[in-house]
């Protein structure tokens, strides 16, 4: 039975597991600064350092939790968010006032800035600016954004992506990566701003910045969690909705693609040619092939001329390149296992390791990916009878991906 909390230690142990519910057991006294609110919970636990954790209750989902240890980056329910949970538990009797006080601290900070003078607020804000050098680079480039100053974009943007004070001797270790991640996405925020204010061109360059900036800084970060690369998913998608909307000049766009594709230095993820399918056009496409074809002749065993060609092939086809770095393998269509011109349960195995391929990775049009091969894997198993197996193979997934709110959401609206 679901306690006053809202969850039970049974909760806790079964999203942990046996060990880390154990060690977590003697991290109760190590919780501090409980913060409880309605539906979530934060506090900070001494270990190794301090890290911060939050527990959030979900009507649908019921419990998750973060955690900035190691262990909790990686997706875990950590031994830290299971004593908070354990603590939170303890004070079930107290819940109630305790819920009933955070609503009305809440409702007296957002009466007090109501009341505020404007000349207040920017008094405020600019104090806060002071002590959070990270908040007065997002704002500032917030500012530049509403401005459509291009200059000032890029220089804001620069500042935001260097690994510079995020670093220790030039690299940036893993415990601060997702810190790092977090300021990044304020790149993605400014092109998404930028193309629904009408600038969609300026958005295209920026975005095109953002994506060297960061490419150029991944190879200085310890991204084992995955963050910064869903901050270039993310990244990636924003100018794809920036050239949708600008529609460039199919033969310079063709000339980025190409260019990103054959670039020297780790971009994060591929530049997708299906997705520009349309946008390129026979014109593009055509551009593409030139470049592709010049390439190849001077490196005929070049990897990447040679990745470059599948792609265009796949492109000129109008199918969707293979997710994500390297070549993955081509991907069968249900559609030939359930015609019987291929096996079912070797088309099963490719999608499989495809959507292994993916758990890692973060970002809407990845989750799209993953909710197409998922479909496409259900086919297979109805093709085989053994549409059981898949339901326990999704259930899984999802419990395994909870964290994930987007993907759990895309997924849904496939009927997944």
């Amino acid at each position: 039975m679901t306690s006053s909390a809202g969850f039970t230690e049974d909760d806790l142990s079964g999203l942990a597991g046996p060990r880390s519910f154990e060690r977590g057991l003697g991290y109760r006294d190590a919780v501090a600064e409980l913060d409880v609110g309605a539906q979530r919970f934060t506090a900070v636990v001494s270990g190794t350092e301090a890290y911060e954790v939050v527990l959030e209750l979900d009507e649908e989902y019921g419990l998750s939790g973060e955690c900035d240890c190691p262990y909790g980056l990686d997706g875990n329910f950590c031994k830290h968010c299971v004593a908070v949970g354990l603590v939170v538990l303890e004070k079930r009797d107290e819940l109630p006032r305790l819920k009933a006080e955070a609503k009305a601290r809440a409702g007296s900070l957002e009466s007090w800035l109501g009341s505020r003078s404007r000349d207040d607020l920017v008094l405020l804000v600019r104090e806060l600016m002071d002590s959070d050098r990270s908040l007065r680079r997002r704002l500032e480039l917030r500012a530049a954004t509403a401005q459509a100053d291009p200059a000032q974009l890029r220089a804001r943007i620069a500042d935001l992506l260097a690994v510079g004070r995020f670093s220790r001797y030039g690299y940036v270790e893993y415990a601060d990566a997702q810190v790092y991640a977090l300021q990044a996405g304020e790149a993605v925020a400014a092109v998404r701003a930028l193309t629904a204010e009408g600038q969609a061109a300026q958005a295209v360059a920026l975005a095109r910045e953002a994506i060297r900036l960061l490419g150029r800084s991944y190879d200085r970060i310890d991204d084992s969690a995955g963050c910064v690369g869903g901050v270039a998913a993310d990244l990636d998608e924003a100018h794809l909705e920036a050239c949708r909307a600008a529609a460039p000049d199919r033969t310079e766009l063709a000339d980025w693609l190409v260019d990103r594709l054959l670039g020297d230095h780790d971009h994060l993820l591929e530049a997708e040619l299906g997705d520009y399918r349309d946008l390129l056009g026979e014109p593009g496409l055509r551009r593409v092939r030139e470049r592709a074809e010049e390439a190849s002749r001077r490196n005929p065993s070049g990897w990447a001329e040679k990745h470059l060609m599948k792609q265009l092939a796949k492109a000129e086809r109008g199918l969707k390149p293979p997710v994500g770095k390297g070549d993955r393998g081509a991907v069968l269509p249900a559609q030939v296992a359930r015609d019987g011109a291929g096996r079912p349960d070797e088309a099963l195995a490719v999608y499989r390791r495809a959507i292994e391929g993916l758990k890692p990775l973060t970002g809407d049009a990845r989750y799209r990916e993953m909710a197409r091969l998922l479909l496409e894997a259900r086919a297979c198993h109805r093709a085989l009878g053994t549409e059981e197996e898949f339901a326990e193979d999704l259930a899984a997934l999802k419990a395994d991906q909870r964290r994930k709110r987007n993907l759990l959401r895309i997924l849904d609206e496939h009927g997944l």
